[in-house]
C-alpha cells in the first residue's frame, strides 16, 4: 500500500472541486503552483488520484442508481468482482463482508434503453456462478454523486 503525506492529503482534499486551480492550492497551503502540479501528477501517475466529473443522479431526468448484492457459488471473489467491474451500466464492484460477496454499483437509463430488466438479459447472463442477487433502486439520496458512464 501506498503511503500519502500530510501535503498529499491536504491537495486530494482541496481537489475535491476538481476544477479548483493549482494556484488557488498553492496559495492556500502555502506552497508553490509548481509542487502541487508536480504532486497531483505523481499522484494521478501511481493510481492513487483521478480527477474525473460526477453527476448528481437525481438532476438526469430517466437516469437510476441501482445497488446490488450479489453470493456467488465461488470464494475466487477478486476475479468475480473484475468481472462485474466489466459490465455496461456498472460504476463499482466491492468485496465485502456481511450476508453479501459483492456489493455493485450500477448506473441505468431507459432513455438510453437500458433498465434493470436490461442489464439483467444482457449483462448479468455474462458473469457464471452467481447464487444470489438482491437489487435496491436508489430512490432518494443526499450528497451522493457518480461518473455518468452510459
Amino acid at each position: 500500500m501506498k503511503k500519502i503525506d500530510e501535503t498529499n492529503k491536504a491537495i486530494i482534499k482541496q481537489l475535491y472541486d476538481g476544477r479548483k486551480a493549482y494556484s488557488a492550492i498553492a496559495d492556500e497551503l502555502k506552497i508553490t503552483e509548481n509542487t502541487v502540479r508536480a504532486r497531483v501528477n505523481k499522484l494521478i501517475e501511481e493510481g492513487i488520484l483521478q480527477i474525473s466529473g460526477l453527476v448528481d443522479p437525481e438532476s438526469i431526468p430517466g437516469l437510476q442508481v441501482v445497488m446490488m448484492g450479489v453470493k456467488l457459488k465461488t470464494l475466487d471473489l477478486e476475479r468475480k468482482a473484475k468481472e462485474f467491474s466489466l459490465l455496461r451500466g456498472v460504476i463499482s464492484a466491492a468485496v465485502v463482508t456481511g450476508r453479501y460477496d459483492l456489493i455493485v454499483q450500477l448506473v441505468l437509463s431507459e432513455a438510453e434503453g437500458f433498465s434493470l430488466l436490461d442489464f439483467f438479459k444482457k449483462e448479468l447472463v455474462k458473469v457464471t456462478k452467481i447464487l444470489e442477487v438482491e437489487t435496491f433502486v436508489v430512490y432518494q439520496s443526499h450528497n451522493f454523486r457518480i461518473p455518468y458512464i452510459l
